[in-house]
């Protein structure tokens, strides 16, 4: 008999969640956005181990609020409200082709055609997208949606410390308001934080690089929270330097080693560049500072009457680009360059070449926005970049340093 009433019982609670959806217009598609929904609720009450507004001690994490995301399904598209989590970040399962960043890109497009700056190249890529006879409301609606996410994103409050931290820009052909074409800057900061995970830190577009617009960028980091860096990776940029060593008295600044190597293989003829440049990367793979110094004086001596203009440079930018080795504790790859964002940059770049010029500044910073947006998701559930103990280390001397000083 207990087993007959509960029988009716789950019929019954299915009847009455069923019936709910019949007067709506789409029966179908609200079925399945309500069982997206209690999927979420289920799958992200699981990764932080308790639900939402319980107390447990045993909880992993804790919700903060929600983000809009479209969903576009064989049945419809639906928009959903997905569980934001502090730690590790929340995806859910059943979302696996559609990223935003993939939306900003069509998004992009309906935007050009809507304008009507598209070109046959756009046309094409359009098409093979399935992009048909977009309204300027259609583009709106979306591009509505991700702006609002993209704000948010760049405007969260930030850890007040970050260890280390990586500065580049980005450029790329945009129509202005007036619709002339002009080259704009985005400036890109990624960090690595006390819990030893890389972070976007800032997306911020200029019009050109200048001590001015550094500026701006580093008070603005500031406005946001961050007090303390011990390291900042970027290259030679007079401009990134001296805004820089106004904002973060104290701070250690590392010229990126293979900025450096191309400063310096401007200077050496196309037949020499391989054998040269294969020399001069010794220089930062030795154990120490010393013998790094060692490594680049042979170079000097060989090189100084062969290629006088690039050992010049050479010596001139040498001791800014082995700051790495004040840092022992820390593995020197992670440190002594800005590999992290020149591999970014390589994946933006092959997703906004298919755009000859972008049909406004709004449209080139949304794609960008959306793309690292989604980098910083995939750091936040790898495993640490660099140990958290590690980094506390350096940061407890850097405190001593700023003391003595």
């Amino acid at each position: 008999m207990r087993n007959n009433s509960k029988k009716i019982d789950e019929t019954k609670i299915f009847k009455e969640i069923m019936t709910q959806f019949v007067v709506d217009e789409d029966p179908l598609l609200s079925m399945m956005k309500w069982m997206m929904e209690q999927l979420m609720k289920i799958e992200s009450e699981m990764k932080v181990g308790a639900k939402k507004g319980e107390h447990n001690s045993d909880r992993k994490s804790y919700f903060s609020g929600y983000r809009p995301r479209r969903f576009d399904t064989r049945l419809g598209t639906v928009y959903l409200m997905i569980p934001k989590i502090r730690k590790g970040g929340y995806i859910p399962f059943f979302i696996t082709e559609k990223k935003r960043s993939e939306q900003a890109l069509i998004a992009m497009i309906q935007e050009a055609y809507v304008n009507g700056v598209s070109t046959r190249k756009i046309e094409r890529l359009a098409k093979e997208l399935g992009i048909e006879n977009i309204s300027a409301s259609q583009v709106s609606q979306i591009n509505k949606g991700l702006d609002e996410q993209v704000k948010e994103f760049r405007d969260r409050p930030m850890q007040k410390e970050y260890p280390f931290v990586g500065v580049d820009a980005l450029y790329e052909k945009v129509r202005d308001y007036d619709g002339k074409v002009v080259s704009t800057a985005i400036m890109i900061a990624y960090g690595v934080n006390l819990e030893g995970k890389r972070e976007v830190l800032a997306i911020e577009p200029f019009i050109n690089e200048s001590y001015e617009t550094w500026k701006n960028f580093f008070d603005r980091l500031k406005a946001r929270g961050l007090q303390k860096i011990a390291l900042l990776v970027s290259d030679a940029h007079q401009g990134i330097q001296k805004a820089f060593k106004e904002a973060f008295i104290g701070a250690s600044w590392q010229r990126c080693k293979v900025h450096f190597m191309r400063n310096i293989l401007a200077y050496v003829p196309h037949r020499a560049k391989e054998s040269f440049g294969t020399k001069l990367k010794l220089i930062w793979l030795q154990e120490s500072k010393k013998d790094a110094l060692k490594i680049a004086a042979m170079i000097q001596e060989e090189f100084g009457k062969k290629f006088p203009k690039a050992i010049e440079v050479l010596q001139n930018g040498l001791e800014d680009s082995l700051q790495f080795y004040h840092f022992p504790q820390i593995d020197k790859r992670r440190i002594s360059s800005t590999n992290v964002l020149e591999r970014v940059n390589k994946e933006i770049r092959r997703r906004s070449r298919v755009i000859s010029v972008f049909p406004s500044r709004e449209s080139y910073l949304r794609l960008i926005a959306t793309y690292l947006m989604e980098y910083t998701e995939d750091w936040e559930i790898e495993r640490s970049y660099i140990k958290p103990d590690k980094l506390q280390e350096v940061m407890e001397i850097y405190e001593a340093q700023l003391k003595a000083a």
